[in-house]
């Protein structure tokens, strides 16, 4: 009879050894996939796959309708369209709806969606191409304080990146939507016009308003594909296929921010110009410096030197006059290369703490300001546009109001949600600055914050 025995257990050395060499083997697996992606991406023979057909709305038409020949041919097409619109509780609205089969999305049986690309899994993404950032067991303090800062740069430029993706993909949308009620709109009139209820003037307006809507969809439609563009390229992303998928992963909009704004984990506003001082890579140093040039200069020479500064600076010419510069004539001070250095390292120290303190402020008041006007936009004018598009539906449901202002309101409360929208998105671009700052990064400034999103094609609100 044969016995089985069970094996024993190897001993812990043996598994380590084990655990390293697979883990080795992964890693060696995962670096030759990430090499023969980028041998290929650089191939001009690697064709790729080919992008996505490009799908742009409808443009519609510049051309007149055609009004009826005689007043019995308007009166019969007058009545037609009345018994129609009359099988609808809400007139024209439902009968267009109905003629578009605009039943509202349809859920498809056992589909599932792609996971969301949340900042953390972008940021990994995009780390593996970045070697740079990565910091090393043998570096000294001041490499290992700039490979900090050059990571913090990346951080704020890839949250920025991903923030415009996931706000023009959602403003896209809402453009789409704002051109779908301004068609309504245009069939509508052309409908009357046909009835004779309209004259060409009204639907030339119309018109018009479609064109306007369409222009803005479009220009939308193109800064999101080039936000998701500009997004794929952090991620290594070069593959159409693989791009085009990206778009479908981004979530639908950004979340919301906080109840109120914080500078971070023990941190009050008395303490962030401090914090910005010290995450500068090279700042102590500096200072270090400063003090060593200092205790190496005696008083007198320190003196001599703000006595002649001031001298220069009394002797200025008036500001409207040409320009001259302040001049020093004591050649014995001007020879002293200790007292020189230790000037200049005084001057350099001064500026760049100056500059940090001044970025900490700034950063921490657009900061709030951008919460402020985030928190605004959502809780105040979100539910006053909604409250008065259902006040203006049901006015529309009494018959108290026209089809048109209740066009008009859709519009409106579109227009209404996309502000809100990009007010979020200041408010986390301005959190983004500020994470980078007090890792050590500049800031980066308001200036510089919006981007394609904030400058876009208006959609019309209305008449």
């Amino acid at each position: 009879m044969t016995v089985f025995r069970r094996a024993s257990p190897p001993p812990p050395a043996t598994r380590t050894r084990a655990v390293l060499c697979i883990g080795l083997a992964l890693a060696f697996a995962s670096a030759q996939a990430q090499d023969a992606g980028a041998l290929q991406a650089a191939d001009p023979a690697h064709a790729g796959s080919a992008p996505p057909p490009l799908r742009l709305p409808d443009p519609g038409s510049a051309d007149a309708q055609a009004q009826p020949a005689d007043i019995a041919a308007a009166r019969a097409i007058w009545q037609r369209a009345n018994a129609r619109v009359a099988e609808f509780p809400r007139g024209h609205i439902d009968l267009l709806r109905q003629e578009a089969g605009d039943t509202g999305p349809a859920a498809t049986p056992g589909a599932s969606a792609p996971p969301p690309l949340d900042l953390a899994q972008a940021l990994r993404l995009s780390l593996r191409q970045r070697p740079e950032l990565f910091t090393h067991a043998d570096m000294n303090p001041l490499a290992l304080a700039q490979v900090r800062v050059a990571y913090a740069v990346h951080v704020r430029e890839l949250q920025r990146t991903w923030i415009d993706a996931v706000t023009t993909r959602q403003r896209a949308r809402l453009l789409a939507d704002m051109l779908d009620a301004t068609r309504t709109g245009s069939e509508l009139g052309r409908r009357m016009v046909v009835a004779g209820n309209w004259s060409q003037a009204r639907q030339v307006r119309e018109q018009l308003l479609e064109a306007s809507a369409w222009q803005a969809a479009v220009a939308a439609q193109g800064e999101a594909l080039a936000a998701q563009e500009q997004l794929a390229q952090r991620l290594g992303l070069w593959d159409a296929t693989d791009v085009a998928r990206l778009g479908e992963r981004l979530p639908e909009s950004l979340p919301a921010p906080p109840p109120t704004p914080s500078p971070g984990p023990g941190l009050d506003a008395g303490s962030i110009e401090a914090a910005a001082l010290r995450s500068h890579p090279s700042l102590a140093l500096e200072r270090i410096e400063a003090q060593r040039q200092r205790a190496a200069l005696g008083d007198d020479r320190r003196a001599a030197w703000q006595r002649a500064v001031e001298a220069a600076l009394d002797a200025l010419p008036d500001p409207g006059s040409a320009p001259t510069p302040p001049h020093i004539g004591n050649l014995s001070l001007l020879r002293d290369h200790t007292l020189e250095r230790a000037v200049e390292t005084d001057a350099k120290l001064l500026r760049l703490a100056a500059e940090r303190r001044a970025m900490a402020r700034q950063a921490w008041a657009h900061l709030q300001v951008q919460h402020a006007a985030a928190l605004h936009a959502q809780n105040v004018v979100g539910p006053l546009q909604a409250s008065l598009a259902q006040e203006t539906l049901l006015r529309y449901n009494g018959m108290l109001q026209s089809s048109w202002e209740l066009l008009a309101s859709a519009r409106e409360r579109l227009a209404s949600l996309d502000a809100a929208q990009q007010a979020r998105r200041g408010f986390w671009l301005a959190q983004a600055d500020w994470q980078a700052l007090l890792a050590g990064a500049d800031y980066a400034g308001s200036a510089t914050a919006p981007s394609s999103t904030g400058g876009g094609s208006a959609a019309p609100a209305g008449h």
